[in-house]
């Protein structure tokens, strides 16, 4: 997530660069051909225009829909964030010895609501490694220049600004290693972590640790993280339907490759200084155009590692201090700080 104040004119350089280049290759050259009398005809403005507007519309629509599905990732984690906190509480207020008859010793209740704590860390980790697995539809599972560019993205505004990123492997940190061993090998971990919390409820009502109210309750809280996970995997396992994330980048390609003719003929008409104005003017409506399709195609996966998405793992920490606190830990780790503007 992008959390300066302003995008600073290097960055954006950096960022549409290479765009900018072949538009003042493209108009320039159009440029010179009706300079040097090459080519004489011009396209009138009307038509262009109104395949301009329409083309706004489009791609408009489609920011709309890139931006929701951007928006509603943020509000699902909001709730994680929400639901984490009152997990962590119910831990900390109902597991008790209050119906229990041999009462246990205060070190194996604590125990208890360590391993409960401590495997809900982990299910927060391993569901943020599963929605960073690229699907196919997103830019670094491409070829070529879209998928180097999309390397280059998540190494240098993206995951790579992270040196402490935790993956399936380190989940060893927060799972006894019996369990460890047998939920890392699941295709999806993440579930199956959310269901060793159910049994392991199921247990401590057998014990007398949790009554059939305050198990009720829990699980309760348990089935809202499957919901909330089943949303970011709908999210992340259904793209922005085809027909809209790509007609609309040919529909910016018919007009930039239209609006040379019928821009430059009437600019160059204006004598020398003219000529220069076309180029330049030319070359930035069509850079407004490319910039509008780019930043859609950017911002429709909220969960592919870039500066787009979601602050995933500033989230996790957050949730991880506050259960960890809860537990009456003092040795945290650091929040998340924002690197070169970027928040992940």
């Amino acid at each position: 997530m992008i959390v300066s104040k302003s995008i600073s004119f290097g960055s954006l350089i950096k960022w549409t660069g290479h765009h900018i280049v072949w538009l003042l290759a493209l108009s320039g050259t159009i440029t010179a051909l009706y300079h040097f009398n090459v080519i004489a005809f011009s396209i009138p403005w009307l038509p262009v225009s109104v395949i301009g507007t329409a083309v706004a519309f489009y791609v408009g629509f489609k920011n709309n829909q890139a931006y929701d599905r951007m928006w509603e990732a943020r509000k699902i984690w909001g709730g994680i964030v929400n639901d984490s906190r009152t997990w962590g509480m119910m831990v900390d207020g109902y597991v008790t010895n209050q119906f229990r008859a041999n009462k246990a010793s205060e070190r194996e209740i604590q125990q208890v609501k360590k391993r409960l704590i401590y495997r809900h860390i982990a299910w927060l980790y391993a569901h943020r490694s599963q929605l960073l697995v690229a699907t196919p539809w997103e830019h670094i599972s491409q070829g070529g220049h879209t998928a180097r560019t999309a390397k280059y993205y998540q190494e240098k505004f993206g995951v790579g600004l992270l040196d402490d990123e935790i993956t399936r492997a380190e989940l060893k940190s927060f799972l006894p290693e019996n369990e460890y061993d047998r939920l890392v090998g699941h295709v999806n971990t993440a579930a199956q972590i959310i269901n060793e919390q159910s049994r392991d409820l199921t247990l401590l009502r057998a014990q007398d640790l949790l009554d059939d109210f305050r198990q009720t309750q829990m699980v309760d809280v348990l089935r809202s993280f499957y919901e909330l996970q089943g949303k970011n995997e709908r999210i992340k396992k259904f793209p922005l339907p085809r027909q809209y994330a790509n007609m609309s980048r040919y529909f910016v390609g018919i007009f930039i490759m239209l609006l040379p003719f019928s821009m430059i003929p009437e600019l160059v008409k204006l004598g020398d200084w003219g000529l220069w104005l076309a180029i330049l003017i030319t070359a930035l409506i069509g850079w407004v155009y490319v910039m509008m399709e780019v930043v859609g195609d950017y911002s429709e996966n909220p969960f592919q590692g870039m500066a787009n998405d979601i602050p995933m793992m500033s989230l996790c920490r957050v949730i991880e201090i506050d259960l960890r606190e809860m537990l009456g830990e003092t040795n945290l780790p650091p929040s998340i700080e924002a690197k070169n503007g970027v928040l992940m």
